[in-house]
């Protein structure tokens, strides 16, 4: 008898944690190679964050807090929401996590029951699907065109909805595409919500900061407050903070919901860590002109990857309005051949290649639901950006042969 769980079988480990752990190997025994699989950014959590944090050591903020989260940093949360976003919470609608990606998890397994629809568009963040099979829910993918610039359409998401939804998942910025919703195209998805009234939402706005061109971001209770008894709206100060390391999520919701997650977070990790929820309180509360600064070093990343990857014979990719990621096709390159005799079948055999003869770490399209595409991340240094995109234009110039006439059409 296995001692491992069925549920588990349901499931796979995260892919792109197993590209970084993959470029992390590799480099460890002398390779040389440019891991462009992380969403991390390469910027250091900021000096005032991290005083923060060195003064609650100081005065022993060492010890156990409430489950789901202190005070001090639920009111900063509460004004962040009402500062950004125009929502109004209380405490009691305010749940704080080990990350973004365990408020997402307790809120599945909070509210899931087996045989419940989560409606999740792709391109989709891996991890959606296996947490929604892991809670015993079923997903239901919506394909989201290269056309529409991968965004959800209203028609498409009238279409999905069933009376077992339970949720729908949308992610703006994106992850793995950098698309983000507008007013006017969150406002139809909205539109369509407002008429099924047992649709969950979940909203991930992780990359809400990390926005170019004047882009501004937007979130469903903010575009149609009838929506906000039945919306999650989670983030966290991973990304727009660089503080990934520290771990802390949080979301807003209904008082019911987030009860029912601190119920589930008591039997699980418990309170996340005293110190980083000084340092997020620190973030969420202090000078946020720094983000613009970032922002416009992430800008000139964005563009440098997407001119040099429309260089690359046999990829293509558009200029995402946000998040630091380029989703970009290699269908030219599916049906070719690598030096060594081997045929580029799959988006994975494209990125294997990438990372074998030119040491490019990037993550297959697959991975996400989508292909034939591959994600990297411009969260690094300008200077390995510009060799790793050489690099990949050196890879895609020696394949030969003709593209497959399916891979071209997929794209």
């Amino acid at each position: 008898m296995s001692i491992i769980a069925n549920r588990l079988s349901r499931i796979k480990p995260s892919p792109t944690l197993a590209v970084s752990a993959k470029a992390q190997e590799l480099k460890a025994a002398g390779k040389d190679v440019i891991g462009l699989g992380a969403g991390e950014p390469d910027f250091d959590t900021p000096e005032f964050v991290k005083d923060g944090a060195k003064a609650a050591m100081d005065a022993g903020q060492t010890k156990y807090t409430n489950v789901d989260g202190t005070n001090d940093l639920k009111d900063a949360i509460i004004a962040k929401f009402k500062r950004d976003n125009n929502l109004d919470y209380t405490r009691d609608q305010i749940t704080v996590g080990t990350g973004g990606k365990q408020v997402l998890y307790n809120a599945l397994m909070a509210s899931v029951n087996p045989g419940d629809e989560v409606i999740i568009p792709a391109p989709y963040w891996v991890s959606y699907p296996d947490m929604t099979l892991l809670a015993e829910g079923e997903p239901v993918i919506v394909n989201c065109s290269a056309d529409n610039d991968f965004k959800l359409q209203a028609e498409d998401l009238e279409a999905a909805i069933t009376d077992k939804t339970k949720w729908l998942i949308l992610n703006s910025p994106s992850n793995p595409t950098g698309s983000a919703y507008s007013w006017d195209e969150m406002k139809a998805i909205t539109d369509v919500l407002v008429k099924h009234p047992h649709v969950l939402i979940m909203s991930d706005d992780m990359y809400e900061h990390l926005v170019y061109d004047g882009f501004k971001f937007c979130t469903p209770a903010e575009v149609e407050p009838a929506l906000k008894d039945r919306v999650l709206t989670c983030n966290g100060v991973s990304k727009s903070y660089a503080m990934t390391g520290w771990r802390i999520g949080y979301a807003g919701g209904p008082a019911e919901l987030i009860k029912a997650m601190k119920k589930i977070q008591s039997q699980s990790t418990s309170n996340p860590s005293s110190i980083s929820q000084a340092a997020a309180t620190s973030a969420l509360n202090g000078d946020q002109s720094f983000l613009a600064e970032r922002n416009t070093v992430f800008k000139d990343r964005r563009d440098l990857v997407v001119k040099m990857l429309n260089e690359a014979e046999g990829v293509s990719c558009h200029t995402p309005e946000g998040a630091f990621y380029i989703y970009a096709s290699c269908a030219g390159c599916i049906g070719k051949t690598t030096p060594d005799g081997k045929t580029i079948e799959t988006d994975e055999d494209f990125v294997t290649y990438l990372l074998e003869t030119v040491g490019v770490a990037a993550v297959h399209g697959e991975a996400f639901g989508m292909s034939p595409y591959f994600r990297v991340s411009y969260a690094t240094s300008t200077e390995n950006l510009t060799s790793a995109c050489e690099r990949i234009q050196k890879a895609c110039s020696q394949l030969s042969g003709s593209a497959s006439t399916n891979s071209q059409n997929a794209a």
